[in-house]
Protein backbone atom coordinates (compact mmCIF):
# COMPACT_ATOMS: atom_id res chain seq x y z
CA UNK A 1 0.00 0.00 0.00
CA UNK A 2 1.86 3.32 -0.97
CA UNK A 3 1.63 6.35 1.24
CA UNK A 4 -1.30 8.12 -0.43
CA UNK A 5 -3.45 5.23 -0.10
CA UNK A 6 -2.65 4.98 3.66
CA UNK A 7 -3.06 8.33 4.38
CA UNK A 8 -6.09 8.51 2.51
CA UNK A 9 -7.48 4.88 4.39
CA UNK A 10 -6.16 6.95 8.22
CA UNK A 11 -8.26 10.08 7.16
CA UNK A 12 -11.51 7.98 6.57
CA UNK A 13 -10.77 5.89 9.59
CA UNK A 14 -10.06 9.49 11.65
CA UNK A 15 -13.03 10.86 10.05
CA UNK A 16 -15.78 8.00 11.16
CA UNK A 17 -14.00 8.34 14.59
CA UNK A 18 -14.83 12.04 14.71
CA UNK A 19 -17.93 11.75 13.77
CA UNK A 20 -20.97 12.08 16.69
CA UNK A 21 -22.28 9.06 18.04
CA UNK A 22 -25.94 9.65 18.99
CA UNK A 23 -28.25 8.15 21.72
CA UNK A 24 -30.73 5.32 20.14
CA UNK A 25 -33.87 6.92 20.41
CA UNK A 26 -32.36 11.00 19.20
CA UNK A 27 -34.96 13.53 17.48
CA UNK A 28 -33.64 16.27 15.09
CA UNK A 29 -34.14 19.38 14.88
CA UNK A 30 -33.15 21.64 11.45
CA UNK A 31 -33.62 25.15 13.11
CA UNK A 32 -33.47 28.45 10.71
CA UNK A 33 -30.66 29.85 12.87
CA UNK A 34 -30.86 30.02 17.01
CA UNK A 35 -30.23 34.05 16.90
CA UNK A 36 -33.74 34.51 16.03
CA UNK A 37 -35.83 34.92 19.35
CA UNK A 38 -38.84 33.16 17.54
CA UNK A 39 -36.87 30.50 16.17
CA UNK A 40 -35.01 29.86 19.59
CA UNK A 41 -38.06 29.83 21.60
CA UNK A 42 -39.27 26.77 18.84
CA UNK A 43 -36.08 24.77 19.84
CA UNK A 44 -36.68 25.18 23.34
CA UNK A 45 -39.89 23.66 22.99
CA UNK A 46 -39.03 20.94 20.71
CA UNK A 47 -35.97 20.01 23.22
CA UNK A 48 -38.75 20.43 26.39
CA UNK A 49 -40.83 17.90 24.90
CA UNK A 50 -38.13 15.52 24.20
CA UNK A 51 -37.23 15.45 27.92
CA UNK A 52 -40.55 15.09 28.89
CA UNK A 53 -40.96 12.08 26.64
CA UNK A 54 -37.68 10.61 28.31
CA UNK A 55 -35.85 10.77 24.64
CA UNK A 56 -32.61 12.86 22.87
CA UNK A 57 -32.81 15.63 21.00
CA UNK A 58 -30.12 17.21 19.01
CA UNK A 59 -30.63 20.92 17.49
CA UNK A 60 -28.81 21.82 14.39
CA UNK A 61 -28.34 25.53 13.73
CA UNK A 62 -28.84 26.75 9.85
CA UNK A 63 -27.60 30.04 10.93
CA UNK A 64 -29.46 31.61 8.13
CA UNK A 65 -27.67 29.70 5.05
CA UNK A 66 -30.07 27.21 3.49
CA UNK A 67 -26.98 25.61 1.87
CA UNK A 68 -25.93 24.94 5.68
CA UNK A 69 -29.54 23.64 6.75
CA UNK A 70 -29.66 21.35 3.34
CA UNK A 71 -26.27 19.69 4.83
CA UNK A 72 -27.82 19.66 8.41
CA UNK A 73 -30.71 17.45 7.10
CA UNK A 74 -28.37 14.98 5.44
CA UNK A 75 -26.27 15.08 8.54
CA UNK A 76 -29.22 13.93 10.66
CA UNK A 77 -30.65 11.46 7.68
CA UNK A 78 -26.86 9.85 7.88
CA UNK A 79 -26.97 9.42 11.73
CA UNK A 80 -30.43 8.15 11.74
CA UNK A 81 -32.49 10.02 13.81
CA UNK A 82 -35.82 8.86 14.75
CA UNK A 83 -37.87 11.96 13.40
CA UNK A 84 -36.64 14.81 12.27
CA UNK A 85 -38.10 18.55 12.63
CA UNK A 86 -37.61 21.46 9.61
CA UNK A 87 -37.92 25.25 10.25
CA UNK A 88 -37.43 25.89 6.60
CA UNK A 89 -35.57 28.48 5.26
CA UNK A 90 -37.18 28.19 2.19
CA UNK A 91 -40.52 26.69 1.60
CA UNK A 92 -39.83 25.36 -1.84
CA UNK A 93 -36.29 24.36 -1.68
CA UNK A 94 -37.54 22.53 1.52
CA UNK A 95 -39.58 20.21 -0.68
CA UNK A 96 -36.65 18.38 -2.01
CA UNK A 97 -35.12 18.09 1.55
CA UNK A 98 -38.37 16.64 3.18
CA UNK A 99 -38.74 13.51 -0.22
CA UNK A 100 -34.83 13.07 1.21
CA UNK A 101 -36.01 12.47 4.69
CA UNK A 102 -38.99 10.76 3.74
CA UNK A 103 -37.12 8.02 1.56
CA UNK A 104 -35.00 7.53 4.35
CA UNK A 105 -37.85 6.08 6.28
CA UNK A 106 -38.04 8.72 8.99
CA UNK A 107 -40.60 10.49 10.00
CA UNK A 108 -40.33 14.54 9.21
CA UNK A 109 -42.59 17.28 9.97
CA UNK A 110 -42.41 21.29 9.21
CA UNK A 111 -42.40 23.89 12.08
CA UNK A 112 -43.34 27.64 11.48
CA UNK A 113 -43.66 27.61 7.81
CA UNK A 114 -45.65 25.31 5.41
CA UNK A 115 -43.75 23.18 2.66
CA UNK A 116 -43.57 23.63 -1.26
CA UNK A 117 -44.59 26.89 -3.33
CA UNK A 118 -46.50 29.26 -1.00
CA UNK A 119 -47.78 30.42 -4.83
CA UNK A 120 -48.94 27.29 -5.31
CA UNK A 121 -49.87 25.43 -1.93
CA UNK A 122 -52.56 26.67 0.08
CA UNK A 123 -50.70 27.05 3.82
CA UNK A 124 -53.66 23.85 4.97
CA UNK A 125 -52.94 22.15 1.96
CA UNK A 126 -50.34 19.98 3.33
CA UNK A 127 -47.06 18.15 1.49
CA UNK A 128 -48.11 14.75 0.90
CA UNK A 129 -44.84 13.13 2.11
CA UNK A 130 -45.10 15.52 6.10
CA UNK A 131 -46.38 14.12 8.94
CA UNK A 132 -47.38 17.22 9.69
CA UNK A 133 -47.16 21.03 9.14
CA UNK A 134 -47.08 22.70 12.31
CA UNK A 135 -47.72 26.04 12.65
CA UNK A 136 -49.61 29.24 12.63
CA UNK A 137 -52.79 29.54 10.27
CA UNK A 138 -50.76 32.53 9.04
CA UNK A 139 -54.07 33.67 6.83
CA UNK A 140 -55.79 33.92 9.99
CA UNK A 141 -53.07 35.77 11.50
CA UNK A 142 -52.84 38.19 9.36
CA UNK A 143 -56.94 38.78 9.61
CA UNK A 144 -55.85 39.25 13.49
CA UNK A 145 -53.36 42.03 12.97
CA UNK A 146 -55.82 44.07 10.05
CA UNK A 147 -58.49 43.77 12.56
CA UNK A 148 -56.16 45.65 15.10
CA UNK A 149 -55.12 48.15 12.05
CA UNK A 150 -59.00 48.88 11.17
CA UNK A 151 -59.73 50.42 14.80
CA UNK A 152 -56.35 52.68 14.31
CA UNK A 153 -56.62 54.05 10.92
CA UNK A 154 -58.36 57.11 10.00
CA UNK A 155 -62.22 57.82 8.75
CA UNK A 156 -62.32 60.53 7.20
CA UNK A 157 -59.50 59.85 4.50
CA UNK A 158 -58.33 57.32 3.16
CA UNK A 159 -55.43 55.77 4.93
CA UNK A 160 -51.35 55.62 4.04
CA UNK A 161 -50.13 52.11 5.37
CA UNK A 162 -46.78 51.14 5.10
CA UNK A 163 -45.86 47.22 5.31
CA UNK A 164 -42.38 46.01 6.68
CA UNK A 165 -42.02 42.53 5.23
CA UNK A 166 -40.40 39.16 6.68
CA UNK A 167 -37.30 37.74 4.65
CA UNK A 168 -37.77 36.47 1.14
CA UNK A 169 -38.23 32.74 0.79
CA UNK A 170 -40.58 32.69 3.78
CA UNK A 171 -43.96 31.43 2.98
CA UNK A 172 -45.99 33.32 5.87
CA UNK A 173 -44.17 36.85 4.13
CA UNK A 174 -47.28 36.55 1.35
CA UNK A 175 -49.37 34.34 4.16
CA UNK A 176 -49.49 37.38 6.36
CA UNK A 177 -49.96 40.15 4.18
CA UNK A 178 -52.55 38.08 2.78
CA UNK A 179 -54.90 37.90 5.68
CA UNK A 180 -53.90 41.59 6.82
CA UNK A 181 -55.36 42.78 3.65
CA UNK A 182 -58.56 40.43 3.52
CA UNK A 183 -59.50 41.77 6.90
CA UNK A 184 -59.39 45.63 5.24
CA UNK A 185 -60.98 44.87 2.28
CA UNK A 186 -63.69 42.66 4.05
CA UNK A 187 -64.72 45.96 5.95
CA UNK A 188 -64.60 48.11 3.22
CA UNK A 189 -61.74 49.91 4.49
CA UNK A 190 -60.54 52.60 1.92
CA UNK A 191 -56.63 52.61 2.41
CA UNK A 192 -53.28 52.62 0.34
CA UNK A 193 -50.33 50.97 0.37
CA UNK A 194 -47.33 53.49 -0.20
CA UNK A 195 -44.56 51.09 0.64
CA UNK A 196 -43.70 47.40 1.19
CA UNK A 197 -40.44 46.48 2.47
CA UNK A 198 -38.37 43.82 3.78
CA UNK A 199 -36.73 43.66 7.19
CA UNK A 200 -35.67 40.14 7.25
CA UNK A 201 -37.00 39.77 10.82
CA UNK A 202 -34.81 42.08 12.58
CA UNK A 203 -35.02 44.66 14.49
CA UNK A 204 -32.24 46.99 12.78
CA UNK A 205 -33.57 46.20 9.14
CA UNK A 206 -36.85 46.86 10.12
CA UNK A 207 -35.75 50.39 11.53
CA UNK A 208 -33.78 50.97 8.49
CA UNK A 209 -36.98 50.08 6.45
CA UNK A 210 -39.04 52.28 8.44
CA UNK A 211 -36.31 55.38 8.37
CA UNK A 212 -36.89 54.79 4.34
CA UNK A 213 -40.25 54.96 4.46
CA UNK A 214 -40.94 57.87 6.31
CA UNK A 215 -37.98 59.86 4.10
CA UNK A 216 -40.48 59.02 1.28
CA UNK A 217 -43.77 59.02 2.77
CA UNK A 218 -43.74 61.07 6.00
CA UNK A 219 -47.39 61.41 6.48
CA UNK A 220 -48.10 57.67 6.89
CA UNK A 221 -50.71 56.58 9.06
CA UNK A 222 -49.86 52.54 10.30
CA UNK A 223 -46.63 50.29 9.46
CA UNK A 224 -48.05 46.49 9.43
CA UNK A 225 -44.58 44.95 10.70
CA UNK A 226 -44.47 41.11 9.92
CA UNK A 227 -42.61 40.45 13.27
CA UNK A 228 -42.08 41.86 16.61
CA UNK A 229 -38.79 41.87 16.61
CA UNK A 230 -38.69 44.52 13.26
CA UNK A 231 -41.34 46.56 15.25
CA UNK A 232 -39.22 47.47 17.70
CA UNK A 233 -36.92 48.50 15.50
CA UNK A 234 -39.95 50.68 13.47
CA UNK A 235 -41.22 51.93 16.98
CA UNK A 236 -37.84 53.73 17.19
CA UNK A 237 -37.38 54.93 13.53
CA UNK A 238 -41.23 56.15 13.86
CA UNK A 239 -40.03 57.94 17.17
CA UNK A 240 -36.97 59.85 16.23
CA UNK A 241 -38.94 61.44 12.94
CA UNK A 242 -41.27 62.73 15.23
CA UNK A 243 -44.03 60.72 13.27
CA UNK A 244 -47.42 59.30 14.77
CA UNK A 245 -47.90 56.61 12.50
CA UNK A 246 -49.19 53.60 14.37
CA UNK A 247 -47.23 50.20 14.67
CA UNK A 248 -49.14 46.81 14.39
CA UNK A 249 -46.31 43.96 14.96
CA UNK A 250 -47.25 39.97 14.71
CA UNK A 251 -45.54 37.28 17.58
CA UNK A 252 -46.40 38.18 20.69
CA UNK A 253 -42.66 38.71 22.17
CA UNK A 254 -41.50 39.73 25.55
CA UNK A 255 -40.34 43.32 24.23
CA UNK A 256 -43.20 43.60 22.00
CA UNK A 257 -45.68 43.66 25.02
CA UNK A 258 -43.37 45.59 27.10
CA UNK A 259 -43.60 48.12 24.24
CA UNK A 260 -47.28 48.08 24.15
CA UNK A 261 -47.79 48.18 27.58
CA UNK A 262 -45.39 51.92 27.28
CA UNK A 263 -47.39 53.02 24.88
CA UNK A 264 -44.79 52.95 22.33
CA UNK A 265 -46.41 49.85 20.17
CA UNK A 266 -50.03 49.50 19.00
CA UNK A 267 -50.98 45.73 18.65
CA UNK A 268 -49.55 42.38 17.87
CA UNK A 269 -50.88 38.78 17.21
CA UNK A 270 -50.07 36.84 19.90
CA UNK A 271 -48.00 33.81 18.89
CA UNK A 272 -46.30 30.57 21.41
CA UNK A 273 -43.12 29.84 19.79
CA UNK A 274 -42.70 27.03 22.54
CA UNK A 275 -46.22 25.53 21.61
CA UNK A 276 -45.29 24.85 17.70
CA UNK A 277 -42.12 23.20 18.90
CA UNK A 278 -43.59 20.75 21.27
CA UNK A 279 -46.42 19.92 18.77
CA UNK A 280 -43.68 19.65 16.12
CA UNK A 281 -41.54 17.04 18.25
CA UNK A 282 -45.08 15.01 19.23
CA UNK A 283 -45.83 14.39 15.97
CA UNK A 284 -42.76 13.14 15.05
CA UNK A 285 -42.35 11.27 18.37
CA UNK A 286 -46.27 9.85 18.33
CA UNK A 287 -45.60 8.77 14.37
CA UNK A 288 -41.67 7.04 15.29
CA UNK A 289 -43.36 5.53 18.07
CA UNK A 290 -46.41 3.81 16.01
CA UNK A 291 -48.59 5.50 19.19
CA UNK A 292 -50.25 8.29 16.50
CA UNK A 293 -49.57 8.17 12.79
CA UNK A 294 -50.35 11.43 11.19
CA UNK A 295 -50.39 11.70 7.22
CA UNK A 296 -49.82 15.68 5.96
CA UNK A 297 -51.96 16.78 8.85
CA UNK A 298 -52.18 20.39 9.72
CA UNK A 299 -51.56 21.31 13.39
CA UNK A 300 -52.25 24.63 14.54
CA UNK A 301 -53.59 26.68 17.73
CA UNK A 302 -55.54 30.08 18.44
CA UNK A 303 -53.77 33.42 17.74
CA UNK A 304 -55.48 36.21 18.93
CA UNK A 305 -55.12 39.39 18.83
CA UNK A 306 -53.80 41.66 21.35
CA UNK A 307 -53.82 45.93 22.10
CA UNK A 308 -52.70 47.33 25.62
CA UNK A 309 -56.72 46.68 26.92
CA UNK A 310 -56.38 43.09 26.54
CA UNK A 311 -52.55 42.19 26.52
CA UNK A 312 -52.10 40.26 29.71
CA UNK A 313 -53.80 37.72 27.11
CA UNK A 314 -50.57 36.96 25.45
CA UNK A 315 -47.63 35.54 27.47
CA UNK A 316 -44.65 36.29 25.71
CA UNK A 317 -42.37 32.97 25.35
CA UNK A 318 -39.84 34.69 23.05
Amino acid sequence: MNSLVKWTVAAAMSAVAAAPVLAADTYGFSNVGLSFPFAAAIAKGFQDAAKQAGVNAVVLDAKNDVQKQANDIDDLIAQRVKGIVIMPLDSTVAQGWVDKVAAAGIPVASVGSQIGDPNKRAIKDVYPKLVAVVTQDEIAAGNRAGELALKLLPQDRPAKIAIIEGQAGFSEVKQRSQGFLEALDKAKAKYQIVASQPGDWTAEKGEAACQNILSAHPDVDLFFNQADDMVVGCARAVKAAGSKAKLIGFGGSKLAIAAIKDGSVDGTVCYKPEELGHLAFQAVYEAATGKNVRHHEFITYDTPGVAKANIDQCVGQW
